[in-house]
Parts: structure tokens; C-alpha cells; sequence
């Protein structure tokens, strides 16, 4: 029988802090940024896509295809070893931000998409008989509904990216995954270092699953069935 390897008790309990200073100071910063500029970014796309105008409509389709068509691994080193060879250099942590943030942009951005087109017609028509315009309609009535039903999808892109944000050893930043890489080549306990730091994400993906199911239930009450 093979047997199994000696757990090195004490270099998972040195290096457990150091993999989650990492994943608090790094990993979840990291994810915040991107997802709040890609949410940003993804309500854009979602109204253009939803607008009258074909070419606005035509670009952010082709966007989302892109997005959505290509690996997010290949979209972060065009950001950061690509644009250099046409004079624009960005910072790691930056070009990380930027490929994570266009990601989500594309994905969200048909969930938003989605999640407008299910707000039933009369709501709109609601609006305009009370003398709102077609901003003010979809500020106030529209987009707050709208919310409510993109929760779920929303809270599943945000759980896949804290996850994501690992490609961003790949060009250097420090975050969770970065140091336990090197911790793991300095002790040489890759299995015991990787499998620490996959659970340290697992922990944080539970977490953040509770509190999108308790939100869920919040929201729940306020949807009509």
C-alpha cells in the first residue's frame, strides 16, 4: 500500500497567517475593485444592448461576445504583457483589475440584461402615466426590481471571481495563491501549501454563500409570487 505523506503540522499552522493576510489584503480587495468597476461597466453594456440605438447596441454585443468567447486567463496577459508592446505598460495589481473588471462586465452585463427585460411592461407604462420620464421610470421603478431578480446570478459571478483572482499570480500581484506559491517553493510541502490555501478560498466561498443565501431570503419577501 502507498503510503500517505507526514503532515508537517507546524509549517501549516506558520503558514496560515500569511496565506490569509494574503487572501484578506489582497484576494478580497482585489475582488471588491473588479466587481464594483465590472457591475459599473455591466449596467452600460445592459443598457445599450436594451436601447434604441442599433450601432450602441451593436457594440456592446460584440464586447459581450468577446468577453464571453475568450479565456479570462488570455485577457489578463493581453492587459498586461500585451499592451506594453504598443507603449502602454499598467502595474500589475492595475492590469489585474482592468482584465477581472472587463470579465464581469461581459458576463453581468446579460444578467442585468435578463433581469430588466423581466420586469413586466406595466411597470413602465405605470411610470409614464404618472408623469415620470424614461430615465426617471427606470431609475426609481425598473432598475430596483431588476435588482432584486439579478441577485442570485449577480452573487454567483462575485463567489467565481474571488476564485478568479488567482490568475493574478501569473503577472505577480500579491494575493492569496501568490504567497502560498511562495511559501510552497521555499519549504518545498506543495501539497500540504496548495491544499491549505484551497481551503482558506473554500472557507471564504462558504461564507460568502451563507450571507448571499440569507440576502436572497431578504429580497424574497419584497418579490411578489
Amino acid at each position: 500500500m502507498m503510503e500517505l505523506p507526514d503532515i508537517n503540522w507546524q509549517l501549516a499552522i506558520d503558514s496560515f497567517w500569511p496565506l490569509l493576510r494574503g487572501g484578506l489584503t489582497g484576494t478580497i480587495p482585489l475582488t471588491l475593485a473588479s466587481f464594483s468597476l465590472g457591475l459599473a461597466l455591466a449596467l452600460v453594456l445592459a443598457l445599450m444592448r436594451i436601447g434604441g440605438n442599433r450601432l450602441l447596441s451593436g457594440i456592446a454585443r460584440v464586447y459581450i461576445s468577446i468577453i464571453r468567447g475568450t479565456p479570462l486567463l488570455v485577457q489578463l496577459f493581453v492587459i498586461f504583457y500585451g499592451l506594453p508592446s504598443i507603449g502602454l505598460t499598467i502595474d500589475p495589481w492595475p492590469s489585474a483589475v482592468v482584465a477581472f473588471s472587463m470579465n464581469v462586465g461581459g458576463y453581468a452585463a446579460e444578467v442585468i440584461r435578463a433581469a430588466i427585460l423581466s420586469v413586466p411592461k406595466g411597470q413602465w407604462e405605470a411610470g409614464y402615466t404618472i408623469g415620470m420620464s424614461r430615465n426617471q421610470t427606470l431609475r426609481r421603478l425598473i432598475l430596483p426590481q431588476a435588482a432584486r431578480v439579478s441577485v442570485p446570478p449577480l452573487s454567483n459571478t462575485f463567489i467565481s471571481l474571488v476564485k478568479d483572482t488567482s490568475l493574478a499570480s501569473l503577472i505577480l500581484v500579491t494575493e492569496m495563491f501568490r504567497v502560498a506559491q511562495e511559501i510552497a517553493a521555499f519549504s518545498q510541502e506543495f501539497m500540504l501549501i496548495y491544499v491549505e490555501a484551497a481551503m482558506i478560498y473554500w472557507v471564504f466561498c462558504l461564507v460568502l454563500s451563507t450571507v448571499q443565501d440569507r440576502l436572497e431570503r431578504r429580497l424574497d419577501r419584497y418579490v411578489a409570487h
